[in-house]
């Protein structure tokens, strides 16, 4: 799996948005598909809290961030613990050991994927999300995962659980510890997954994570390094336009209670509203 040859791109593209509106115009293509006619974004996106903050996965901030990924190498401890206590709360079996790893990873176990949604809006919110202290500037990232997938090799397509068998080598049947083992200085990848919908909450939120051989650099680190800097796009929201965002959000009917379909997504929408 030796990635292509691809031009050093060093730089990411920043640029500011203040309203809603505005966002959606950047996104939206200016040209239909030729083939479907639409103007649909193929990008994915990530809501951040914090605009100028790198993206480090949970098991690169396991331990702290000042540094990061000191505790990485206890990445296979934690997905056998997450295994072998989970099984009495969860509705069905897993099919094979990647969607005990997505599983993981949608109920906040720190592991080495990162959350993205094909949804603008929805990144939207997260990026929006009200915090305690003094507003700080937030961002929505957009990875053009196709092209990282071209560069590493992987179909045109998100990857499934199934695809993820033949991550290592033609006919085989790879797992997540196969990756937790791979030599530091085995063949570089990163790839996009959609995990299946393990509940409502993750068909709301249009999830789907990001998966890359590297659990020693932040993922934009390692995108830069292997010349895929122009694979990030970083929209970033001015700390005054945080609140107007959030509340445009409302509007469209971008909320806690229509991303986290349950109880506690109902309280947490009427909190927010009201405070």
């Amino acid at each position: 799996m030796e990635p292509e040859k691809a031009p050093l791109s060093e730089t990411i593209r920043e640029i500011v948005i203040t309203s809603l509106g505005e966002f959606i115009d950047r996104v939206t293509p200016e040209e239909p598909d030729r083939v479907t006619g639409r103007r649909r974004d193929s990008g994915v996106y990530r809501g951040a809290s914090e605009a100028h903050a790198p993206l480090l996965t949970t098991l690169d901030r396991l331990g702290g961030i000042n540094p990061p990924h000191t505790k990485s190498d206890l990445e296979e401890h934690v997905l056998r613990n997450y295994i072998r206590y989970a099984r009495p709360h969860v509705r069905s079996t897993s099919t094979n050991d990647w969607e005990e790893l997505f599983s993981a990873q949608h109920h906040g176990v720190p592991t080495r994927l990162l959350d993205w949604t094909y949804s603008p809006l929805v990144a939207a919110f997260f990026a929006s999300r009200p915090s305690d202290g003094e507003e700080c500037a937030r961002a929505v990232w957009r990875l053009d995962w196709q092209k990282v997938h071209g560069v590493f090799r992987f179909p045109s397509l998100a990857l499934l659980p199934r695809d993820l068998d033949t991550l290592f080598e033609a006919g085989g049947h790879a797992s997540p510890w196969q990756l937790f083992t791979r030599d530091r200085d085995a063949s570089p990848f990163a790839c996009l997954v959609e995990p299946p919908s393990l509940d409502e909450r993750i068909a709301a939120q249009a999830a789907v994570f990001t998966m890359c051989s590297d659990k020693w650099h932040a993922f934009d680190e390692f995108l830069r390094t292997h010349g895929l800097a122009d694979a990030l796009t970083k929209y970033v929201i001015p700390p005054t336009a945080v609140s107007k965002i959030r509340d445009q959000l409302d509007l469209v009917g971008v909320d806690e209670r229509r991303l986290f379909p349950d109880l506690d997504g109902v309280a947490a929408a009427i909190r927010r509203y009201y405070a």
